[in-house]
């Protein structure tokens, strides 16, 4: 996929579809995706790299028993921004505000700042 071809229609259809292929296939081979919630903190984030990684994380967050609404977004040029709903089936939400990068082959960086509740 090209930075091109991710439109936010595509992008919400695999969110909310939870379908790992569909999100694995809008990051570039050399992405970096970075997140920062509670047990990951500014100072000490998670950062997986490359597709395959990311790919990886993306089929244990869609295996979960959850479901996915993106609430606003927007793909303009080179970047990409939306805020992402999340509802585990025991009732805890999540909230995450998602900002990336994109660039000749999809996103190359995208950073996810959560919110839990706890």
């Amino acid at each position: 996929m090209t930075h091109k071809d991710l439109t936010f229609s595509t992008l919400r259809k695999a969110v909310e579809l939870r379908d790992s292929a569909a999100m694995q296939s809008c990051y570039d081979d050399n992405a970096e995706l970075t997140i920062i919630d509670s047990i990951n903190t500014p100072s000490k984030p998670r950062t997986i790299k490359g597709k395959k990684d990311i790919g990886a994380f993306w089929d244990d967050v869609c295996s979960r028993d959850m479901s996915h609404e993106i609430d606003s977004g927007i793909v303009d040029g080179k970047m990409l921004a939306f805020v992402e709903r999340c509802q585990y089936h025991d009732g805890t939400r999540v909230i995450s505000s998602n900002t990336a990068e994109l660039g000749p082959h999809g996103i190359v960086r995208q950073t996810v700042v959560q919110a839990w509740d706890i």
